[in-house]
């Protein structure tokens, strides 16, 4: 395979900056990791409790013959996203019809009901995948919904069991949730939260959108000084105070966020989670976190700029360095082992998308 560095293409954004672009070919390249780890059954982190002795003997693709790959359901579930935003915007790719087969065998009605009864089937199923598996199958059901072509909608309908079984599952939690979860790993509440309320949004869910914002200005509108000069820990994928800064881009107008934010962040936090992170060894499965962050750091980041006037100092900085964690992170997707292939290729796609 070509060195990946000669796939890329560049869009310029000032004498220092630059953003590496979704090519047909970087697309193609990308879209090779999930469609080989989808269907791959093992190694896998099931995350299943175990409830009697017939669960023991249960293989992952009997629990979750969906989303069943790719070592754990929320990488198959943003694995089938990012397939599906691939065909969506780009509907002449040249292994296009690869990726329809593959997606056509993991949307059969079937299976999704499985997935949907999952959730109810166990009692310790209702917390399984919260929320961080929760918002990506939202993200994907999003992408469905929005895309007026004949395979979305079939596939749309079909996963239907499964995203009112979430949407009900987290329409009880969310009022139970008393207290944010700040980490830099799956439990993220501030990313979650974002990506429900993209959901909401696209999906017309007015009212489940006002709670999650009341549940979001209840957890973060009042966070000042964010200790964000400690971050990264050795594992983190989230940036917590950047996903908390995106996330408020979606609920406060300009005027407001700009007075948050000014409270929210100091200048050495900033310039602490301006930095590249050290990856160490990026065939580790938890190291490789840190080639996640670089992509969710630009996403945010790029999303935070877009809110900030033009004249706020802080705006062209984070474009800036938007585009730096972007460019350095592209290239890594392609140089470790299965611990990140089994779904670093999606935060690209949701990095370059953005």
């Amino acid at each position: 395979m070509k060195k990946f560095s000669v796939f890329l293409t560049f869009i310029s954004i000032g004498l220092s900056a630059q953003i590496p672009t979704l090519t047909d070919e970087i697309a193609v390249s990308l879209s090779e990791k999930p469609l080989h780890c989808i269907n791959q059954e093992y190694p896998n982190k099931t995350a299943h409790v175990i409830n009697n002795e017939i669960d023991v003997k249960l293989t992952p693709k009997e629990l979750h013959p969906s989303f069943y790959g790719c070592f754990d359901w929320h990488s198959s579930v943003h694995g089938h996203w990012m397939l599906i935003k691939l065909l969506k915007n780009k509907p002449f790719l040249k292994n296009k019809e690869e990726i329809i087969n593959i997606l056509e065998g993991s949307f059969q009605p079937e299976k999704i009901k499985t997935e949907a009864e999952y959730f109810s089937k166990y009692q310790v199923a209702k917390g399984f995948e919260r929320t961080y598996g929760w918002a990506w199958l939202l993200q994907l059901d999003a992408e469905l919904a929005t895309w007026d072509h004949p395979k979305a909608k079939i596939w749309h309908k079909n996963l239907k069991p499964l995203t009112d079984e979430i949407l009900t599952l987290w329409k009880e939690y969310l009022p139970k949730q008393t207290y944010p979860n700040r980490t830099g790993v799956h439990p993220n509440t501030a990313f979650a939260l974002s990506f429900a309320i993209d959901w909401a949004r696209a999906t017309g869910e007015k009212d489940f959108e006002n709670q999650l914002i009341e549940k979001a200005k209840y957890f973060y509108l009042k966070d000042e000084k964010t200790p964000a000069y400690l971050e990264p820990d050795g594992s983190d994928f989230f940036s917590p105070s950047l996903e908390i800064a995106d996330l408020m881009t979606r609920i406060l107008h300009q005027k407001e966020y700009v007075k948050w934010f000014n409270i929210f962040y100091e200048k050495r936090s900033l310039e602490n989670i301006s930095q590249l992170p050290i990856i160490s060894d990026i065939n580790d499965y938890q190291t490789v976190h840190l080639v996640g962050l670089s992509f969710t750091r630009s996403w945010c980041m790029k999303n935070i700029a877009k809110i900030l006037p033009k004249n706020h100092r802080y705006k062209k900085h984070l474009e800036e360095t938007s585009a730096k964690f972007l460019e350095n992170a592209l290239p890594l997707v392609f140089k470790g082992n299965y611990g990140g292939d089994h779904w670093l290729a999606s935060f690209a796609v949701y990095a370059l998308s953005k």
